[in-house]
């Protein structure tokens, strides 16, 4: 008997193809509908795998048995001239055909149409530029900023309304761009607009409500108000922009009112904690310091001040992972224990309190499971929250979840269009699931947003390594500017290179300057050089070290060329991180 001939008489062969075509078809469908339900991308995933063990089965089926006009019998029990198979086959044909059709419109549909959708402009967004200071006082600027980011937070309670974060629309300070200009880089279809002035015990507000396609207002007014009438000032302007939006508070069942104001309504405790934000987003290592100063003042006016409690924790996060040594660490996150535990003992409901949380548990603790629930919960609460949807992406990635972080820092980057930070990130996971190209292009997106972060520029580094193109690697790590980042991107992209000698050096170098705060990053090194004794050598440094690189491990493409090493199984089980993961290795 001829096999290949049997395959077809009995229509086995084209039975195979119309279980692949509607498989697809219907994973194409899942892939697009679930996103709008929430995070069940799970869903689709675990469809494909059932139709993956499914295919034997239904091969054998075919092959065992035939649809007759009398219904369903095994092949065996048909006289050779009873049966039906070529009115069978071209059932099967026409079947394939339509099927296949289906799949394609659903692939063209998810290409085209819902992209562009995702990328057209929606009529319910908004970003308030930074409020003009006409105080004519510099030390009045954290003033006139904080009225502008209290905006921001309010606005962020309004279904469907989608507003800019501080990072991206605070970019357009004394911006001569046109209103259509700015629309377009960020994003949105207005832009509100204005001027702070506090002369003693009064404060006036200037604040219009600007179509951005076309500049023309929608809604102006001017404000003259008694300082100690300032919330209530804030409220009328917030109410009045969502009423010319026709915007709703959010009521979706989870969401929760967010504020950054006082309980107490401290005019006193609120504007210390308005200096506090003012010297967080300048970012050095003193102003991070006197930020966390503020906010003890703030709290210290308002001992019940979840906000400034949170705030003070996620500083302290930042300052100690950015500049502390590690031998500092220790009793800075004691503190951020103390604040966040405080944070959420006062508003269990507060968002900010639940990203601290969710921060430190990563950092200081590697409680990784407490990491992705709390980074969960501050998304619940607070639904149109960029930083929560950022810090999700950090936790799904971490748990080898690579796909899902992507969704999810799009949806930050979509709310904060202009962070150069997060689009290298958005990178970095790209990279992770061997989409190169698109990793490279996020990675100079990010570089053209901050060309002096050298983080950016270390990525874009990492993305060449894994392509495994030594000179577009180190010509991207000589770009770095001087520092440890620099130092790490040339060790990576000098192992891909012929000259040993250098490769020797950079390693070296690395070795003698950084091994207390980089001990993941050389475990890599040494996975690029094909050393994997050395490799699991410094990845237990890594745990005993709690160094920050640990949250990599299940989407690293380098160390994951050593995933089906025995000992690769058995340290992911020690430190509690999982196996499976949809990042591709490199090879």
């Amino acid at each position: 008997m001829n096999l290949v001939a049997e395959l077809q008489r009995r229509n086995v062969l084209r039975a195979a193809v119309l279980y692949a075509c509607a498989t697809w078809a219907l994973a194409q469908g899942l892939a697009q509908l679930l996103p709008l339900f929430g995070d069940y991308g799970w869903i689709a995933r675990w469809f494909v795998i059932a139709g993956v063990v499914g295919f034997p089965f239904w091969v054998a089926f075919a092959w065992f048995y035939e649809f007759t006009p009398k219904g369903l019998k095994r092949e065996s029990e048909i006289a050779a001239d009873a049966s039906i198979t070529r009115s069978t086959g071209r059932k099967f044909d026409r079947a394939i055909i339509v099927v296949l059709a289906i799949a394609v419109v659903l692939l063209l549909t998810d290409r085209f149409m819902l992209h562009g959708q995702a990328s057209a402009i929606a009529g319910k967004s908004i970003a308030v530029l930074p409020l003009n200071n006409d105080s004519g006082e510099k030390d009045q600027q954290y003033f006139s900023d904080g009225l502008s980011e209290d905006l921001i937070t309010a606005l962020s309670q309004f279904a469907g309304l989608k507003v800019i974060a501080r990072d991206s629309s605070f970019k357009f300070r004394n911006s001569t761009d046109d209103p259509k200009t700015i629309g377009a880089k960020l994003g949105v279809a207005h832009l509100l607009e204005g001027s702070v002035q506090r002369a003693g015990d009064m404060v006036r507000v200037s604040a219009t409500l600007i179509n951005a396609a076309d500049g023309s207002a929608i809604w102006s007014h001017h404000y003259d108000r008694p300082y100690k009438d300032l919330f209530a000032l804030q409220d009328d302007i917030t109410q009045q922009v969502a009423s010319a939006l026709k915007a709703k508070l959010l009521d979706n069942g989870t969401a929760v009112l967010q504020s950054d104001r006082p309980p107490s309504g401290s005019l006193a405790a609120w504007d210390a904690f308005l200096k506090g934000q003012f010297y967080f987003q300048l970012g050095t290592e003193e102003d991070f310091k006197r930020a966390i100063e503020q906010f003890t003042v703030a709290t210290q006016l308002d001992p019940d001040y979840a906000a400034a409690y949170a705030a003070a924790a996620q500083t302290r996060v930042d300052l100690t992972g950015y500049y502390l040594e590690a031998a500092e660490w220790p009793h800075s996150y004691a503190q951020v224990r103390v604040d966040v535990d405080t944070a959420l003992r006062l508003n269990p409901e507060l968002a900010a309190a639940h990203i601290a949380n969710s921060s430190l548990l990563c950092n200081a603790d590697a409680n990784w499971e407490g990491w992705l629930t709390e980074a969960r919960r501050a998304v619940v609460l607070a639904p149109e929250n960029a930083v929560a949807y950022f810090q999700l992406s950090t936790a799904e990635a971490g748990h080898g979840r690579v796909a899902s972080a992507v969704s999810f820092v799009k949806k930050a980057v979509a709310r904060n269009p202009l962070n150069g930070f997060w689009r290298s990130w958005l990178a970095y996971y790209l990279a992770s699931l061997g989409r190169l190209d698109e990793a490279a292009t996020a990675a100079q997106q990010g570089i053209a947003l901050q060309s002096q972060g050298a983080l950016n520029y270390r990525i874009l580094t990492y993305i060449e390594v894994v392509r495994g193109d030594a000179a577009a690697a180190l010509a991207a790590a000589e770009k770095a500017p001087p520092g440890r980042n620099r130092d790490i991107a040339m060790a990576w992209a000098l192992q891909l290179g012929s000259d040993r000698a250098a490769a020797d050096a950079a390693l070296a170098n690395l070795l003698a300057t950084d091994a207390d705060n980089s001990s993941y990053q050389i475990a890599e090194t040494y996975a690029l050089r094909r050393d994997p004794a050395s490799m699991f050598k410094w990845l237990d440094r890594a745990r005993v070290d709690r160094d920050g690189g640990m949250q990599y491990l299940a989407y690293d493409p380098i160390i994951l060329r050593y995933k089906d090493d025995p000992r690769f199984i058995a340290f992911a089980k020690k430190v509690g991180l999982p196996t499976t993961t949809d990042a591709k290795a490199m090879p």
